[in-house]
């Protein structure tokens, strides 16, 4: 008599670990919605990245607190190796939340969706070149059409897609480092932020002894403190799910966060010319191609049910 697992989508959608997936990545996909009010009454990238620190530091140290994981941190504390790989972490995870917040503020919300689409392909080849991992002729396929998609969006543009190449590498940087560290998801998020909440707290202090800070009213204030849970929840979602959740699900799942970016980026008028498109087609077929390999992988090495 066999037996099967049951499917990733029984139960509630709401609280199953696809439903959970899916509203992480629509909360980072709708992100750009939540700094619009900010940039609208004058709050620049790097305020926003002060206040994003500050609060997410607060919501994840609360986490921490409400889910007991206090020894996790202090374990982490008290190994030098840790420290310093989340150091870079929180580097890394920095500069990735300050050039995406100058993008959607600054008109490059389409291209800031591209470096998402991308990221998933730019792990692959990472790990072929750092981790001798093998790529398939699936996998070879979608880099390859990654690749057509940045170089035609170079010519669209008129220059090198930095941005989404910034993101990429930062972001796909980041989850190399993260991957390979014995840290509990929100443990090493509350250190990083803990790296990150002295210099946005003396930032923020000084913009606003000079005048040119935002805080201190009540409707800017909510936005700001908003930063907070929309930075640590989807990472909260997204450890819960991912280790729940098939490889080829989550990879088609991903997805959704870049393509409602990329929808906001159109709805707010930024040029889409018809070479762009075409861009956009080849990075959208090789992310096609990424999730379809991916599926017969996880097919190929499927156990046998008993019988």
């Amino acid at each position: 008599m066999s037996s099967q697992a049951p499917s990733p989508i029984a139960g509630n959608l709401l609280t199953s670990p696809i439903g959970l997936a899916i509203a992480c990545y629509t909360i980072w996909g709708i992100v750009p919605l939540f700094y619009a009010p900010i940039h609208a009454f004058g709050g620049g990238a790097i305020e926003i990245i002060g206040h994003r620190s500050l609060w997410a530091f607060v919501w994840a140290g609360g986490l921490v607190l409400a889910l007991k994981q206090w020894p996790q941190v202090r374990n982490v504390l008290a190994t030098p190796y840790l420290r310093w790989m989340l150091l870079l972490s929180s580097l890394l995870v920095a500069t990735n939340w300050g050039v995406y917040v100058w993008a959607v503020t600054s008109g490059h919300t389409i291209e800031s969706a591209l470096g998402y689409y991308i990221t998933p392909l730019l792990n692959m080849a990472a790990g072929a070149l750092l981790f001798k991992e093998r790529i398939d002729n699936w996998g070879k396929a979608a880099i390859g059409l990654a690749v057509a998609g940045v170089v035609i969006q170079t010519m669209a543009i008129g220059h090198i897609p930095w941005v989404a190449l910034i993101l990429a590498a930062t972001f796909g940087s980041y989850g190399v480092v993260r991957k390979h560290l014995p840290v509990p998801a929100l443990a090493g998020l509350f250190v990083e932020t803990a790296y990150l909440v002295i210099p946005a707290v003396v930032y923020l202090v000084w913009l606003e002894g000079h005048g040119q800070g935002h805080f201190f009213a009540p409707s800017h204030a909510f936005w700001f403190m908003l930063t907070g849970p929309v930075t640590v929840l989807p990472l909260v979602l997204f450890a819960f799910a991912a280790k729940r959740l098939p490889l080829s699900t989550l990879g088609f799942v991903q997805f959704i966060g870049p393509t409602l970016t990329f929808l906001i980026g159109l709805l707010q008028g930024e040029p889409f010319t018809p070479l762009r498109g075409v861009s956009f087609a080849f990075i959208w077929l090789g992310a096609g191609v990424f999730v379809f390999g991916a599926w017969r992988r996880l097919k190929a090495i499927k156990p046998v049910e008993a019988n």
